[in-house]
């Protein structure tokens, strides 16, 4: 793999050397509504539909980039909360100046995507279902971990299994909760086969986050079947950091610190997170039991640096470890098949993840742009429970390289290739005398991706990515309940595509209308213990096919936007335990099950600045989903997989899900206010699983509040309420969500 990775590698750059090309400057001054200068807000050169270079202004608004030598580039301004018409220049020599750029208050903002293309591209010239999530929207909704951000998001659907540090679930529009590739600055947070615990990531010193939805695997191969879902932490721009400290109900405390920052060509950005909490340890169940191993503790710390001149190119390495622990109760909630035999005082899991990479860019402002990334990741977690102490593992090395070529004026394309190590193994993936093996499984994957653009009302995407899959030999296993003969290697290629289209019907601006759609499909290989429990040396990825079309349509200049998205996925090659689906297949476990999911994702969000004496920004949005998800027949037999039926709805998607959401900030003092809830889900029995049944788990809102007052220039105090109105809801069956919570805290940051 070293030698494939620099194989590929130093063409991009030998070649991006030699005929990058710059000329210029494009200077420029950045006013807010009231003709301020503002300042690091990022402008972006927009060149063959891609981002070519990034910039930020300076304190007094002004900025400075290098021009095209040829052709037409647009020159856009990405501020959260506000909106600048985009300005179109000419390439040449000369220098160009654009004097000021206005914005106004807007619902729709420009910003960078890294998610929704092989290549960087403005935010409104997408043409996938994309959210974006800053940084200061996840400050003022005083939000610090992953899994709520996501509550926010349209078509995911996320479930926890209690409170603080519970298993948590997130269901991209109908899809398995291992259908979400995760990447935390461009590193795969997932385990082998895609599964990750969405309790345990942190946001401190994000700068966003990416959602697009639908299958990707076009674009990042495997485990991108239903969702990618990208953090991206802060770095470079004027030096800053901050430190904060909170405590409230459930004996919780957080500290923090974080910083980011750039001097010359050096950029850097680092945080730390300890979070404890109690949890309902001290409480009593319905039947007056005392509640006890509720308890979780998470410990966060992240770094990078790097090295980018203005024109793109450049070096950077991060690093992040996460270590939590939490104890698992057990279900002490609804009961309804009347088996809960009381809390669960031993069983406690920890994890330890460690993620880093190091990437290098190329000049991006001529026509040609080479990329590379190497990522290493490791997770490793030990359960204890009162049948003793188990173990397990996964490690994956990745190495990527990729060119990005301006054709035309109108047209770009992206080449590359990637090759992917994992092995993951524990105390129940075992050979015969009980000796654990690992699985092992490499992956090559070539793609390549076209984008056109048609004088700023059409964009067309194309592209598609061949991935060889090829699982090694793995030693048989006769003992035991399981018996697993001797798996020789194993290799499977699948070809995914995927096509996306964005046509402005009416563009003026901040007050356009555009439809757009995008079709595609995706795969997720077998995880370990799917691998190690089969008698099926030929077990596929499972796989999905996708197409959604939607429209969106700015109001009011602008202030306010509506969104609707229809989608229609197909899930097929399930893998799911043959059991009495005689005739079917020869094998224990094969991939025989089929499902589908179809739905309607409605957004709304608003933005007014209201001019009293002093200026008041008020920000709402509401977002409705609609999800008729099904199981179907299994392949070859009428019947689904017990204890199933053909036409159910799959377990935990609601069919009904809604958010609402109001911020209002006035100088020193801000607010917010946050629902959500959805309609009754079909579940399983809490204590024997699929074993004991199904049942359905009732629906619920729930309502949270904040405050926030700047104290002094870089002192803030906060507070918020968690399930305002004390509701008692489940969001699985049998495990509690907390109760009507409040935590109050201290935030101290500076900038220069």
């Amino acid at each position: 793999m070293p030698y494939l990775f620099r194989s590929l590698l130093v063409p991009f750059f030998i070649f991006a050397s030699s005929i990058a090309a710059l000329a210029g400057p494009i200077t420029g001054r950045v006013l807010d509504p009231d003709g301020r200068a503002v300042g690091g807000v990022d402008v972006l050169l927009v060149r063959g539909g891609a981002i070519a270079s990034t910039t930020r202004t300076d304190s007094t608004g002004a900025f400075r980039m290098d021009g095209p030598d040829d052709g037409r580039v647009e020159i856009r301004v990405a501020l959260e909360g506000f909106h600048a018409r985009p300005v179109t220049i000419g390439g040449g020599a000369a220098p160009r100046d654009l004097g000021t750029i206005e914005l106004s208050v807007s619902a729709i903002a420009e910003s960078v995507v890294v998610s929704a293309a092989q290549t960087d591209v403005p935010l409104s010239t997408t043409s996938s279902s994309v959210s974006i999530i800053t940084g200061e929207e996840l400050r003022a909704r005083q939000i610090d971990g992953l899994a709520d951000a996501l509550r926010l998001v349209p078509g995911l659907a996320v479930a926890a299994a209690g409170g603080r540090g519970a298993v948590t679930s997130v269901f991209p529009r109908g899809g398995e909760s291992d259908y979400s590739l995760v990447l935390i600055d461009g590193v795969q947070a997932n385990a082998f086969g895609g599964g990750l615990d969405f309790a345990h990531v942190p946001v401190v010193n994000v700068e966003r986050i990416e959602v697009v939805r639908g299958p990707q695997s076009a674009l990042y191969g495997s485990n991108a079947i239903g969702a990618v879902i990208r953090v991206i932490t802060k770095r470079g721009g004027a030096p800053r950091g901050s430190a904060s400290f909170e405590a409230g109900s459930f004996d919780t405390t957080r500290a923090t610190a974080a910083s980011s920052g750039g001097i010359g060509l050096w950029q850097w950005g680092g945080s730390a997170e300890r979070l404890a909490t109690d949890g309902r340890n001290g409480d009593r169940t319905a039947a007056g039991e005392a509640i006890v191993n509720d308890d979780y503790v998470r410990t966060a710390l992240s770094g990078g640096g790097g090295w980018q001149r203005a024109d793109g190119a450049g070096v950077r390495g991060d690093v992040q470890y996460i270590e939590d622990e939490h104890g698992a109760p057990g279900p002490f909630g609804s009961d309804p098949a009347g088996l809960f035999e009381g809390i669960d005082a031993v069983s406690r899991g920890t994890n330890d993840r460690w993620l880093s990479s190091i990437s290098g860019t190329t000049p991006s402002g001529g026509k040609f742009r080479g990329q590379a990334q190497a990522t290493h990741g490791r997770i490793d977690g030990v359960f204890v429970s009162p049948f003793g102490e188990s173990e397990n593992w996964s490690r994956r090395t990745t190495a990527r390289a990729q060119a990005d070529i301006e054709l035309t004026s109108s047209m770009a394309a992206s080449l590359g290739a990637e090759v992917l190590r994992e092995r993951a193994g524990g105390t129940f993936i075992t050979a015969s005398g009980a000796r654990e093996v690992p699985v092992e499984r490499g992956q090559t994957g070539v793609f390549g991706e076209v984008r056109w653009h048609d004088d700023a009302r059409i964009y067309l995407t194309g592209g598609v990515r061949v991935e060889r899959i090829t699982r090694d030999a793995l030693d048989g296993n006769a003992d035991g309940f399981a018996p697993r003969p001797d798996f020789g290697e194993d290799t499977v290629v699948s070809a995914n595509p995927k096509i996306a289209a964005a046509w402005f019907v009416r563009s003026a601006d901040a007050g356009y209308t555009k439809l757009r759609a995008s079709a595609g499909t995706g795969i997720r290989p077998p995880d370990a213990f799917e691998i190690a429990f089969t008698d099926n040396p030929g077990l596929k990825p499972e796989r999905s096919r996708s197409f959604d079309f939607g429209i969106d349509q700015a109001l009011f200049d602008g202030r306010a936007l509506l969104e609707a998205t229809a989608f229609f996925n197909e899930y097929d090659d399930l893998i799911v335990a043959v059991g009495s689906f005689s005739g079917t297949s020869r094998y224990r476990t094969d991939n025989i099950s089929n499902a589908r999911a179809r739905g309607l994702e409605l957004t709304a969000s608003g933005r007014l600045r209201l001019n009293a004496r002093r200026p008041v920004d008020l920000q709402f949005g509401a977002g409705y989903t609609f999800l008729e998800s099904e199981i179907l027949a299994v392949d070859g037999a009428p019947g689904a997989p017990p204890p199933f039926a053909p036409g159910d709805p799959l377990l935990r998607r609601p069919k009904h899900r809604f958010t609402a959401d109001v911020l209002l900030d006035a100088g020193r003092l801000s607010g917010f206010l946050h629902g959500g809830g959805r309609g009754r889900v079909l579940d399983v029995e809490p204590s024997l699983g699929t074993f004991g049944g199904l049942f359905y788990a009732a629906g619920y809102s729930v309502w949270n509040a904040g405050l926030s007052w700047q104290l002094f220039e870089a002192v803030e105090l906060f507070g918020h309420v968690n399930n305002l109105f004390g509701r008692e809801y489940e969001e699985v069956l049998g495990f509690p969500a907390l109760p009507r919570g409040v935590v109050a805290g201290l935030r101290v940051a500076a900038s220069h």
